[in-house]
This record gives C-alpha cells, structure tokens and sequence, in this order.
C-alpha cells in the first residue's frame, strides 16, 4: 500500500464515507455495535454540538486507489487547556485497517493539525473531550462495549505504539455479574455509617423536570471531579445536549441524588444498556421506510437486563460520610437487583487506590481496560 492519500472530510458525502467506515472493519467481530447513523451525524454536526462552543475539530480519511482505508479526528479544547495550564490537543474516532504505514499517515496528520495551532502534545483517543467516548480498549475485547464505551480491535494497540505513542492512562471497566453480593456487602457498610447518624436523603432524579435536575447534577459532577485526571467541566449547553439525546432512556430508579440539608451533594446516574439492541439495528432506525428500529428501542430499553453505571460524584465535604455507598447501595437495591440486571460500572481511573479497593470489596470483577495515550509533538 504505497498510494495513501490523506484528505480532510468537508462534504456530507466525505462525512458519511466517514461515518460508515467502521462497518468494514468490524465485519467479523461479533462483539462491536454498530452506532446509529443519524446519532454520529448530530455528533459530528458544528452547528449544533456544543463543544464547539469552546473547542475545534476536523475530520480525515484516509484512502488508497480510492477506497477508504482509515480515519482519525483532531480536536482542540480550550477549556481544557486553560483549566489545566496545559498546551495538549487529542485525537479521536480513530479506526484504520492492520496496516502501520496508514496509521502512521493518519497520525501524522492530526499532529500536523494541532501543531498549526500552536500544541506540544496530543492526546487520546478522546472524542472531543473525556466527557464522551475516550479511550483504546487493550483487554476485554470478547465482550461487547456498553452503553458510550469504546470497542476496537486488539491490533489497534500495535498501529497506536508503532507511531510512538506511549501510555497516559489506564481506565478500567467493572462488572457485576451478582449484584445481590454487592447490596449485601453495602448493605453493612451503610449500617455502619447510619449508627453514627445522618442528614443525607437518597431520591430518585426528578425526570419531569430534566433540564433544572440536569444543571444540578452537572454542578455535582463538576465540583466532586475536578481534581480527576483528564477532567473537562461540563458547560450548561453540553448537559442540555446530553440530557436531549439521554432522555428517551432515562428512567427514574435508574439515576439517584444524595441531598444534605436540602443540598445535593451527590448522584450516580445508570442507563440502560441498549447497545444490547444497538446490534440488531445495524445502525438505522428505519426500515422499508418505517420506524421499526425506533419503535423497538424504545419499547425494549426499559426492559432490558443489561446496565451501566456511568457516572458517581460526591462533593469532596461529603466524601467521607457514607454518601457514595449509599448512593451505589440504592442502585444495586432498587435498579439492579429487582429489576434482575447485571452490568458495568465504569470507568476508574487505574491509580484510582480507593475506589478499585472499594469495587474489588463488594464484589466486582475487574474485566476490560482502556488506556490513553500521549506523545510530544512540539
């Protein structure tokens, strides 16, 4: 393969050869989802994702004989360089066929991209920014990605580090296979924590009024991890756009508000894991001109089995009072164990000391890991 040319996606039709290029290199591996097209679109779209708001991206294909044969995204935030008085830009949306030369050309190209703006370092993968998509998965590959994780092939390790990327950080993914074992064990953990008393109430979020018990969670989230690494605070038109494309999945038992005096002090927010019905659509919502793939994954996502908890914040001052346990007890009591679900709760960071301890204690199993890279190119 020595034609490999390289251009930057600027028509509808570049952008859609981008967006279902994935589907040729995933022909034979039965654990990848598709996404759904009309999703990556609103994804992709400047005009109306909010990140462009405060950041830049561009798109590139790679093709050779005319035939796409790779792709990668560049982007820039700069909230997130001025938050950690940092010069580093990221790449994302990579795929690309087992071939180190295309890789290499991709790569190559994103640099030259961040470097015309002015960065020293790139990043990833992260799609957009660590509040999204992020990260190469490097083990766990036999098992299908849940609800916004990623999922690659075990080459793609080889084509990152062949064009002198080297790790940042590992995220791990755990499972609960048995949540029952996981209330137990809480269960005694909160007990403890109750006799010594508490002003903490547990409710369900208030899904009637969205966008006011969104900000709140956002404010939540921003303060509990912006000591995080890799942390990007979410702007209020990031929450809102994700709240929109969330909302058809939400359920009330599945997300849960710690308050304190009337003050929320933490949340932990699961979802449904309708990748589960995601690989049955095959990317699309309609068929022979119906909304069969619509109507299906919104009839069968409330009763789906499958889990994932995504997010839990608790403001420093209430780190050591029992909010988080109680917070993750109330999802293995009323969203997981009655409803008989299983899942994920992801991801923590590998030198996260406290939290692996805590989620290896109460019965999870550590199961798939994803790793960021970095690498100089001032």
């Amino acid at each position: 393969m020595s034609n490999i040319e390289i251009s930057e996606v600027v028509t509808a039709r570049e952008r859609d050869a981008f967006i279902k290029f994935p589907w040729q290199i995933y022909a034979g591996d039965p654990a990848w989802v598709p996404p759904l097209i009309i999703e990556r679109k609103r994804f992709l779209d400047r005009k109306r994702h909010p990140f462009y708001q405060h950041g830049d991206a561009a798109l590139f294909v790679a093709r050779n004989a005319g035939s796409v044969v790779g792709r990668i995204m560049a982007c820039d935030d700069r909230n997130y360089n001025a938050l950690h008085e940092s010069n580093v830009g990221c790449f994302g949306l990579f795929e690309c066929v087992n071939d180190r030369r295309v890789a290499r050309a991709l790569f190559e190209t994103a640099e030259g991209w961040l470097r015309n703006r002015g960065r020293g370092e790139m990043m990833g993968p992260i799609d957009y920014s660590t509040n999204y998509v992020c990260g190469l998965l490097i083990d766990g590959f036999q098992f299908p990605p849940a609800i916004l994780t990623a999922h690659n092939p075990p080459y793609y390790r080889d084509l990152v580090e062949s064009c002198g990327l080297a790790k940042a950080k590992d995220w791990y993914g755990w499972w609960f296979a048995d949540p029952s074992r996981a209330r137990d064990n809480l269960r005694r953990i909160a007990e403890r924590f109750q006799k010594r008393g508490s002003d903490v109430v547990i409710r369900p979020a208030d899904l009637r009024h969205l966008s006011s018990e969104a900000n709140r969670l956002r404010q939540i989230f921003n303060e509990a991890w912006q000591k995080n690494w890799g942390f990007v605070p979410f702007s209020e038109a990031e929450i809102e756009f994700m709240a929109r494309e969330l909302k058809p999945f939400l359920i009330p038992e599945f997300a849960w508000v710690a308050e304190a005096k009337g003050q929320p002090v933490g949340f932990t927010l699961c979802l449904p894991d309708i990748n589960v019905i995601l690989r049955e659509l095959n990317g699309r919502l309609t068929r022979f001109g119906l909304p069969i793939g619509l109507i299906k994954l919104l009839l069968c996502g409330k009763r789906l089995k499958r889990g994932r908890l995504i997010a839990l914040g608790v403001v420093p001052k209430h780190r050591r009072t029992g909010v988080g346990e109680m917070l993750v007890l109330r999802v293995m009591e009323e969203t997981m164990v009655k409803r008989g679900i299983s899942g994920e709760l992801s991801m923590t960071l590998d030198d996260n000391v406290l939290i692996n301890r805590f989620l290896q204690a109460i019965g999870a199993q550590h199961y798939k890991t994803w790793r960021i890279y970095s690498k100089s190119i001032a």
